[in-house]
């Protein structure tokens, strides 16, 4: 072989050694993608409101949304370091500022904090719902001026008027007949006798009349006048319940729309807040619910606003004979946990939730706090 084709050869040698080397990580099985390690730690941002997160005398957490979060950390054999924060915008903080890897407890998930924050399947359907002190809710008995205010108003006018309209004629179709008689009931003379027939007239109205008709013609007037009373009387006094109805109605707060113009607390920076707020109730906002409470039992306030299960829970468990709840629930929302964006955490958390409702232990975590009626199982709305 010639230099030249010796040469050849070993080019053309290089370049298949060259293009076998290049192909051989492609001709390579491909290593599957190690999944990023979940961690054994995970740091919980919480703060204490009752029944989602409660602190007990020895300084242990207990809640729904604890013992929701301890049996997922169970299951995924994490161990939980809880951090104490004073409220929700806390707890947000704590994630943001990655002290806390996720927020548990009762928070909304609304569309602005969707654009920081990723959020868990929903743990709770959420709502708010109004409390007001209990003798606001008990029947009234009116003093004398509220009775004076009553018998006074327009529509009460209006129908005594009318009374002494319709009694007009009759008392002197009453007075032209009797007064003939040999031995009349009534004076013979307009006056007194008018006025005397007009006491018949009213008497009979109203059933009490104090003089009997002696003539024929006036003795048929007295009952055809006593038909018209019965049915003068049902509609004065169905009248007169439908004011009372509606000035104990106008008294009382039912929802929302009742809200203005009465003395109203809520907690800060929360949904309640700003709905009051957008509402356009002039509101009291408080650091803590407690505060708000305090403003109902001492303050002489109107109504708490709040989350629904929170103040269900405050009245069944500390303020019986204190408040009751106002209407129901309105503003629903739904409220999870709170992770980063795009957080390891929070696709085993969402399977994990899944899991627990099929097999029973969400609900049974449910009924723990909030027993077994649905109607009270509302997710928190801060």
């Amino acid at each position: 072989m010639s230099p030249l084709g010796s040469r050849h050869v070993g080019a053309i040698v290089a370049f298949l050694l060259t293009v076998v080397l290049g192909m051989a990580p492609a001709l390579m099985p491909t290593a599957a993608a190690e999944p990023e390690p979940e961690p054994d730690a995970v740091s919980v941002a919480v703060h204490p409101l009752e029944p989602f997160v409660v602190e007990t005398s020895s300084g242990e957490l207990t809640g729904f949304s604890v013992d929701l979060w301890n049996e997922i950390a169970k299951r995924l054999d994490w161990t939980t370091e809880y951090l104490r924060t004073d409220n929700v915008r806390g707890q947000l903080a704590a994630v943001a500022e990655d002290r806390a890897d996720v927020a548990v407890g009762a928070i909304s998930l609304t569309a602005d904090r969707e654009q920081h924050f990723d959020f868990t399947q929903p743990t709770l359907d959420a709502g708010l719902q109004i409390i007001v002190p209990v003798h606001d809710t008990r029947p009234s008995v009116p003093g004398l001026g509220g009775f004076l205010d009553l018998l006074f108003s327009r529509t009460m006018l209006i129908w005594l008027s009318a009374a002494v309209v319709v009694s007009i004629i009759p008392a002197h179709v009453f007075w032209f007949i009797e007064r003939r008689s040999d031995k009349p009931v009534v004076s013979r003379s307009y006056y007194p006798g008018i006025v005397q027939s007009f006491g018949w007239g009213i008497g009979s109205l109203v059933g009490s009349a104090n003089t009997t008709a002696t003539r024929a013609l006036t003795q048929v007037l007295a009952i055809l006048w006593g038909f018209a009373a019965i049915v003068f009387v049902a509609f004065y006094s169905a009248n007169l319940s439908a004011t009372l109805t509606v000035a104990k109605l106008d008294a009382k707060i039912t929802g929302p729309a009742d809200l203005y113009e009465k003395s109203v607390a809520t907690v800060a920076d929360t949904t309640a807040a700003a709905f009051l707020r957008n509402l356009g109730v002039d509101a009291t906002e408080t650091p803590t619910i407690e505060d708000s409470y305090h403003l109902l039992r001492e303050g002489g306030y109107d109504a708490v606003v709040f989350d629904a299960p929170v103040l269900r829970y405050y009245v069944a468990h500390r303020g019986e004979g204190v408040a009751v709840t106002a209407g129901p629930m309105f503003q629903e929302e739904d409220q999870g946990f709170v992770v980063d964006v795009d957080s390891p955490l929070r696709k085993p958390i969402n399977q994990t939730l899944f899991r627990m409702r099929e097999d029973g232990t969400y609900n049974l975590i449910k009924e723990k706090w909030f027993g077994d009626n649905v109607n009270t199982t509302a997710g928190d709305t801060n």
